[in-house]
């Protein structure tokens, strides 16, 4: 049934994607989020539904008429350094060359989505249409199992799709509390217009809470509090927002298993707990490993070589500060479980700098954006999007320091949409502000300007 369903609606998506590279493009994330694959098993799995839509996607754009000026920035200009260094790194790798290569080659596919981002998106609608698609993907997937999870009273263990890219149940609650914001910005600029959507994206909201439990990931928790405090901070609703936060702690507190809350309360106590102290004895080993390759690391999945992982071992007490307490390495190969000593262990000290430097200049740019657009244009879309990009991109640099996925298509997805919005959708915002004649002063002690009337070539 699922595979005459989307065999029958394909037809008519490839048509409406021809029509609007946005629309395509809105796709392409969709796909490699949602991993129809894993829901189909007939005729239609042996599709590979997201090259096809990345196919669709660059076809549309290159036979369009309009294209929208291409800008990179400076954020922009680290990603391709990153991916140049990437590259560098595979060609270098120590471990296994087709393992390396075969990552890398998915890689390319997550930095053309990102230019593609940054060739097509010039509009709210298109902004939007990505969101969307993220919401329509990580979030009904992790609805689906929070629903799952109340119905068996706790019991569900909510893991990813083998074989997709969020897989790993801790990876997945990391991108349920990153869909988060996403959820709350279009609950914002859509949930006042339909009765229907406003209920569906604030149950969406309640039931990515239940989905994060319902992994038992310890940094996804973590992440989604932080989270929580922010949007609590900020909220201009505190007594709504803090009753509805009271309300899903009661009725988690009806599934929560007490393995869950020893699991939590490990939190505490993680220098005696040995899942935890195992991911430091690979943190330690990915530091050795850079040592030895500064550069360019070891490529992609390095670490992972047992060969590699066994050769590290013979200098893992020659760093004694580097505390593991009393463990040690095992007797297999581990993957980083940090992104930041994945990147490390991958691309050596110096692709670790540009990676943390990508990070810090995306969720630093989407502040100033936010700044900028409450000072001049008051409660406006782009503030609110922007906030929210920030604050997804602060939920992934948290629960990523535990976690494996530095490459993950959703993160550098929104560092072009960070760029978007401060090199074309600002700036346009601002100029309708001011070829409407409501000037705003840049700072809040500056004296109002008179109307500015822009050329229209800059206008537009």
């Amino acid at each position: 049934m699922r595979d005459l369903f989307l065999l029958a609606i394909l037809p008519a998506l490839l048509y409406f994607m021809f029509k609007r590279p946005f629309i395509a493009l809105g796709m392409w994330p969709w796909t490699a989020l949602f991993f129809p694959n894993g829901w189909v098993y007939g005729a239609a799995s042996s599709i590979r539904y997201n090259l096809l839509i990345a196919g669709v996607t660059i076809l549309t754009y290159v036979f369009s008429k309009h294209k929208p000026k291409f800008q990179l920035s400076g954020l922009g200009a680290m990603v391709l350094l990153f991916f140049v260094w990437t590259t560098i790194s595979t060609i270098m790798a120590i471990g296994n060359q087709e393992v390396a290569w075969d990552y890398w080659n998915r890689f390319w596919k997550v930095i053309a989505l990102f230019i593609f981002v940054l060739l097509i998106v010039e509009k709210k609608l298109h902004l939007d249409m990505l969101l969307w698609g993220v919401v329509l993907s990580v979030g009904f997937y992790g609805n689906l199992e929070a629903l799952k999870f109340i119905a068996s009273g706790g019991g569900h263990a909510i893991a990813g799709m083998s074989g997709h890219v969020l897989g790993d149940r801790n990876e997945l609650a990391v991108a349920f509390v990153m869909t988060l914001p996403i959820c709350a910005y279009l609950l914002g600029e859509y949930g006042q217009r339909s009765r229907i959507i406003q209920i569906g994206l604030l149950g969406s909201m309640a039931l990515l809470v239940f989905a994060v439990i319902g992994t038992q990931s310890r940094g996804g928790f973590i992440s989604m509090l932080a989270v929580a405090g922010y949007l609590f901070v900020k909220s201009k609703r505190k007594f709504l927002f803090g009753s509805l936060a009271a309300v899903l702690v009661v009725a988690a507190s009806f599934v929560v298993t007490s393995e869950w809350t020893d699991r939590i309360n490990t939190i505490e106590t993680a220098n005696q707990d040995d899942s935890f102290m195992g991911r430091v004895v690979a943190w330690k080993l990915s530091f050795i490993l850079a040592t030895q390759n500064p550069i360019f690391g070891g490529g992609f999945k390095a670490l992972e070589n047992f060969a590699i992982w066994r050769a590290l071992i013979k200098d893992f007490d020659a760093y004694s500060w580097f505390y593991t307490g009393d463990a040690v390495p095992v007797e297999f190969a581990r993957a980083a479980h940090s992104v930041y000593f994945q990147v490390l262990g991958d691309q050596g000290f110096g692709g670790l700098f540009i990676y943390v430097t990508m990070l810090a200049m995306a969720f630093f740019k989407a502040a100033k954006v936010a700044r900028i657009a409450r000072r001049q244009l008051g409660n406006h879309w782009v503030g609110t999007a922007a906030s929210m990009i920030q604050l997804s991109i602060f939920a992934f640099a948290l629960g990523g320091a535990a976690l494996s996925f530095a490459y993950f298509d959703l993160i550098f997805t929104l560092f072009a949409l960070v760029i978007v919005l401060e090199r074309r959708l600002l700036p346009a915002a601002l100029a309708q502000v001011a070829g409407a004649g409501k000037a705003v002063p840049l700072h809040r002690t500056a004296p109002v300007a008179p109307p500015v009337r822009l050329p229209e070539k800059v206008a537009r």
